[in-house]
This record gives C-alpha cells, structure tokens and sequence, in this order.
C-alpha cells in the first residue's frame, strides 16, 4: 500500500463515520477529532504501522495500538491529525471508527444515549459514546473531552 492509498483509507473511514453520525444524530457540524484504521491480521498491521511511520510519528503508545499525529489530512469531517493504526482484534470486523467532536457534549449524551446504536463507554480520564449500526462498516464516537484536548495537541 502507497501512502496515498493509506490516506485515501482515511478519509473513506472518516466519510463513511460521518455518513453513520448524519443518519443517527443532528450533529451536522460536528468535526473529525481523531480516526482509527482497523488492521484485519498482522501483515496489514505492519504495512499499516511502515505507512503511517511515512506521515506522521507515534505520540502513544495504547494497548490497541500506536497513535500517530500527522500533517494535517482534509477530510469531509475537517482536518485529521490523529490517527491509530489499531492491531488486529476478533471483536473489531469494522473497517475503522472516527471519533467526533460535539458542541454539548452533556446535552448530546442526554439526547442520544438511550436511543438504539448508542453506548456509554466509561475510561479513568475520560468518556465517550459509541455509535454502532450493522449497516455501516465503521464506528463513530463523541469524547468527552476530545483526544486533542486529553493530549494537548
């Protein structure tokens, strides 16, 4: 895979997240925070972690997978400039997830967490909502606060 190919992965994850947020919130405006690419064995997660190493550099380390910041990608959801090459995992079939930030984070979870699709999910430093709907092929979730804001970056 080019790195161009890489990109364009990206944004298609990004586009199809933004496509899932649209169907199921009014979050219209919101903008792309961060994007995770979704590695389906190890040989795509190695070409995934050499591409990445390409465009950017690892700012954590998690248990998923490293986080890079990179040049800032144009997206339809705004600029990305955070990206995780997460390792293969049986639970993960998507293709990748795209985290969103929300105007009101508190009213959003209000609104929507008790509809179908949505889930709270609890972590030491901070919270996030998973959007999740079989008809899509990605994940979409709103942090609170926003992986930028956790990293200051």
């Amino acid at each position: 895979m080019e790195v161009t190919a890489f990109q364009k992965l990206i944004k298609g994850v990004v586009s199809e997240a933004q496509q899932l947020k649209d169907s199921h919130t009014t979050e219209k405006n919101a903008n792309v925070n961060y994007s995770a690419i979704f590695s389906h064995g190890m040989n795509e997660y190695e070409e995934l972690l050499e591409i990445a190493n390409k465009i950017g550099r690892i700012i954590d380390n998690t248990p998923t997978g490293p986080l890079f910041i990179i040049e800032p990608l144009n997206t339809v959801a705004g600029q990305l400039k955070l990206v995780k090459v997460r390792k293969p995992d049986e639970a993960r079939k998507e293709r990748g997830d795209a985290d969103f930030t929300v105007s009101n984070y508190s009213s959003f979870k209000e609104t929507y967490l008790s509809k179908p699709g949505f889930r709270l999910i609890q972590r030491p430093k901070f919270e996030m909502i998973e959007l999740a709907d079989n008809s899509y092929n990605v994940l979409a979730y709103f942090s609170n606060p926003p992986l930028d804001k956790q990293l200051g970056v």
